[in-house]
């Protein structure tokens, strides 16, 4: 199988199903930001983390996966394979996963700016793509129907990407930077 087609140099790409549309379609949109989140997810990866961490953002890439194609496929062609499917067991498992990570953290009393290490200003980035990619999604949701577990997944992410980027600088001793309101 060749890597390039060419199939989409005249602006159009393929939906699963066959339906072609226009690359900047909400579509695209959508699922291009669940990959672009996918991708930060693979970066913060590489940063020395617990492997429970580890496996749990690995977790979260296939899920991410399972979401892309959702979005990907063309409904009115056929049905959603299984493997598009995300179930509420996911949203579930992110909220445990949050409740874990806070609850080893210090109380939050001010607003925290991205920063510390390396690995928490990432899960800021991929906190902000989240948030993005909810934005595409609601976007996405005024012309085609989205299963609401897609929606609550990726708002419960954003949450759990806050909490990490703490849970990361307190693990590797680096001091939250809050948010002070100067006068300009």
């Amino acid at each position: 199988m060749k890597l390039y087609t060419k199939t989409g140099d005249k602006g159009l790409t393929g939906l699963i199903g066959g339906t072609r549309v226009h690359k900047n379609d909400v579509r695209i949109e959508a699922y291009g930001t669940i990959d672009e989140l996918n991708s930060f997810i693979g970066l913060l990866t590489t940063h020395q983390l617990l492997n429970d961490d580890l496996s749990f953002l690995r977790k979260i890439q296939n899920e991410l996966f399972t979401i892309g194609s959702y979005l990907a496929t063309d409904t009115s062609k056929g049905q959603l394979q299984k493997a598009s499917i995300l179930n509420t067991e996911s949203i579930l498992g992110i909220e445990e996963e949050i409740d874990r990570l806070d609850s080893i953290l210090p109380e939050l009393n001010d607003f925290i700016l991205p920063g510390g290490s390396q690995a928490s200003a990432l899960s800021h980035v991929c906190r902000t793509v989240a948030r993005r990619a909810e934005r595409r999604l609601y976007n996405m949701n005024n012309d085609y129907f989205i299963d609401t577990n897609i929606v609550i997944f990726i708002n419960r992410l954003s949450d759990y990407f806050f909490v990490l980027s703490r849970y990361l600088n307190f693990l590797s001793n680096n001091s939250e930077i809050h948010w002070k309101m100067t006068d300009l």
